[in-house]
């Protein structure tokens, strides 16, 4: 196997095709301004990974609603005052040669303490103390994930991508454990994956018909099981209103944590499934040209790359350079990091990450 195939240009159902089979991750860096306006730190972070190769580069998780924020200095993209530094955003990715996307998020039960007041799900939650969503409030956070699509699209972007993965808003609503609603978006899985439909139908029709839509599952954790998470993506896939799947696996070469799926690989359960034009990748511990390449040849069409990104701003130009490149070895120091476009504060989160930054003086 050698690195060709993710060298090719990869065309999707609508917007631009990617001049590669790399997506860089969104990453949560907590680098914007405390009102969700971008930052100079943030713009030099992403841009640096627009220059370095990236066939699309993807903001962090850009919360849809301001009760939907999940963490300190998170990218808004819930009001007009966000549109200035969007736009920057937008057009200097473009001027790099890379597709552009806003992954749209809602922290649901999981938003941020201290931040939010009003902390709100699926169902009321007790380690959190998030109360039940009204009827009215899910139809105005879907309406949320709606109207900052088109913000995204108004800013120049190429598409977004529907976080519906990792705990948060919409992954809470397909749990069975989180959600216990008995109205409309509760109960059968049809029902908990309503919400999600719902968002995706509502973008597609909104925004023009160019414009590029993905959507980010989890299969695991977080209350989530595996056979309806397949069952959704099955579905989903099956309608083709999508134009790409990014499944993030934790790992792309484990096997499932439940047992009854235990023998073969966790991408494989989605690699399987019919996909017509929608196109389909997977994140997880990409580290080096090897698994990148790995990837591909086990039936994804992209690889997305979250750490080796952080390490490495240009990693898919090194892949493609040179077939047998590996990541830095991690610690890495924060002098690594500096160079590689990381402002302080993202390296100061990086530094809870256990064993990835150095510390000073070792």
């Amino acid at each position: 196997m050698t690195t060709a195939k993710l060298a090719e240009p990869l065309s999707l159902a609508h917007g631009p095709a990617w001049k590669n089979r790399f997506m860089l991750a969104p990453l949560t860096n907590q680098q914007s301004h405390a009102d969700g306006t971008l930052s100079e730190d943030e713009f030099r972070w992403l841009t640096m990974r627009a220059e370095g190769g990236f066939g699309l580069t993807m903001t962090c998780a850009a919360h849809v609603q301001a009760q939907g924020q999940g963490f300190p200095g998170q990218l808004g993209v819930f009001g007009d005052e966000h549109l200035e530094g969007l736009t920057k955003l937008a057009g200097k990715i473009a001027a790099d040669g890379s597709v552009s996307s806003v992954q749209l998020h809602h922290a649901g039960i999981r938003a941020a303490k201290g931040i939010v007041s009003d902390i709100v799900g699926p169902s009321e939650d007790a380690d959190t103390g998030a109360r039940a969503m009204t009827g009215a409030e899910v139809e105005a956070a879907r309406d949320a994930f709606i109207r900052a699509a088109q913000r995204a699209e108004k800013a120049g972007f190429d598409g977004v991508e529907i976080h519906g993965a990792h705990g948060y808003l919409l992954a809470q609503f397909l749990s069975p454990e989180l959600n216990r609603r008995d109205d409309e978006y509760g109960g059968s899985l049809e029902n908990r994956a309503r919400l999600v439909m719902e968002v995706i139908d509502g973008i597609r029709a909104a925004c023009h018909p160019d414009f590029q839509v993905g959507l980010r599952l989890s299969p695991e954790r977080f209350g989530l099981k595996l056979a309806e998470v397949r069952d959704v993506a099955a579905e989903i896939l099956r309608q083709g209103k999508i134009d790409y799947l990014d499944m993030s696996l934790w790992d792309v070469f484990k096997e499932p944590v439940e047992e009854a799926f235990q023998g073969r690989s966790l991408m494989s359960y989605f690699t399987e499934l019919p996909r017509g034009d929608v196109r389909l990748g997977a994140a997880g511990k990409i580290m080096s040209a090897t698994d990148a390449v790995q990837v591909i040849a086990n039936g994804c069409d992209f690889a997305v790359i979250g750490r080796a990104a952080i390490l490495r701003h240009d990693f898919p130009r090194r892949v493609l350079a040179d077939p047998s490149y590996v990541s830095p070895a991690l610690p890495v120091t924060a002098g690594h990091l500096r160079d590689e476009g990381l402002g302080e504060v993202f390296i100061a989160y990086m530094s809870g990450w256990k064993g990835f930054v150095a510390e000073e003086g070792a």
